[in-house]
């Protein structure tokens, strides 16, 4: 009888003696958080750009003057183009209302409840517009990046909106529909709808060249080509695997769409192409204080700084999502 050889003792395999973890892995998006704190710009603009929100919002509720009351007879007379207060304590021979803090037009119009009035449509119009915009965008981009049939067409759609003078196309296409769109839905509903689409419209390219580059560069990578060869359909392909994958800079281009959005809003206004005169907007009262600019400075610093600061913290807010979002930059 012959002794059987030994058998070799088996190496311990080094993950199965990694201790047992206690807590949940860490979420991806506390890392996003972490990231975007660092970012002083962005978190300024962020606050910033929240308490502007707020204050269109809330601010009615605090301010009850109505922002399109006309006075009459001698109270037209008391409240026509009273300066504000900061004015008219520094100025003593101008009067001082302490009921219209910000001062009044040349029609007796509260200059803060327009301001807010204002602030509230200008952002309604910023915020549609660029939901619009990136609905189009990320619809473009993704259907030609994925099928190579429609690449070529949709890209030279894409150079032809880019090659197109959009302001002045905006205005005709203003001229032409305006009238129609107010019969359908009121004045101020159709001149919504009018700039909310012609906005829309005319800036989603941006983010289809964008989307598309990603999806090109996605659609070859391992998990694709996985996910292809067990027949995943193009549909789920692209909602489950391709779409959460590109979100980064689509969230980008949606905060950058804003300020675009709003500076478009406020340039037809001041050209006069926009809401109505009645119809409080930002762009609206910069270009109801130009006439009166030499004698009232002031009028034209409220709206135009708004305007500013909301342009300017939602750019700082986009430059913060995208250093969060880019898992490249994320941790340096």
């Amino acid at each position: 009888m012959t002794d059987s050889a030994p058998q070799p003792t088996p190496k311990r395999i080094a993950a199965l003696s990694d201790p047992i973890p206690t807590q949940p892995p860490r979420s991806q998006w506390l890392d996003v958080w972490d990231q975007f704190k660092q970012h002083r710009g962005a978190l300024i603009g962020g606050i910033t750009f929240l308490v502007i929100i707020l204050a269109v919002l809330v601010g009615p509720a605090v301010w009850w003057v109505d922002a399109q009351y006309l006075p009459k007879g001698r109270e037209f007379i008391n409240l026509r183009d009273t300066r504000p207060i900061y004015v008219a304590l520094w100025d003593n021979a101008a009067k001082v209302d302490w009921a219209h803090p910000l001062g009044t037009d040349n029609l007796g119009r509260d200059t803060l409840a327009r301001m807010m009035s204002g602030g509230r449509v200008s952002i309604a119009v910023g915020l549609t517009a660029m939901l619009l915009s990136i609905l189009l965008g990320t619809l473009i981009g993704v259907v030609a990046g994925y099928f190579r049939r429609m690449d070529g067409v949709l890209m030279r759609l894409t150079d032809l909106f880019l090659a197109l003078p959009l302001l002045p196309l905006i205005l005709v296409a203003s001229l032409l529909f305006r009238e129609t769109l107010s019969a359908i839905f009121g004045v101020e509903g159709g001149v919504f709808v009018l700039v909310v689409s012609l906005i829309g419209i005319t800036s989603w390219m941006h983010t289809a060249r964008i989307v598309r580059g990603d999806v090109l560069a996605l659609k070859e990578r391992e998990f694709i080509l996985a996910a292809q060869s067990i027949g995943t359909k193009p549909k789920y392909l692209v909602i489950r695997h391709l779409l959460p994958n590109v979100m980064s800079p689509i969230m980008v281009s949606a905060t950058l769409g804003i300020a675009v959005a709003i500076i478009t809003e406020s340039a037809l206004s001041f050209l006069g192409f926009g809401f109505p005169p009645d119809f409080p907007t930002w762009g609206r009262l910069l270009n109801d204080s130009v006439d009166r600019m030499d004698l009232y400075p002031e009028r034209v610093l409220w709206p135009g700084l708004a305007i500013s600061l909301t342009v300017l913290s939602v750019n700082y807010l986009g430059d913060g999502l995208r250093d969060a979002l880019d898992p490249r930059i994320r941790g340096r």
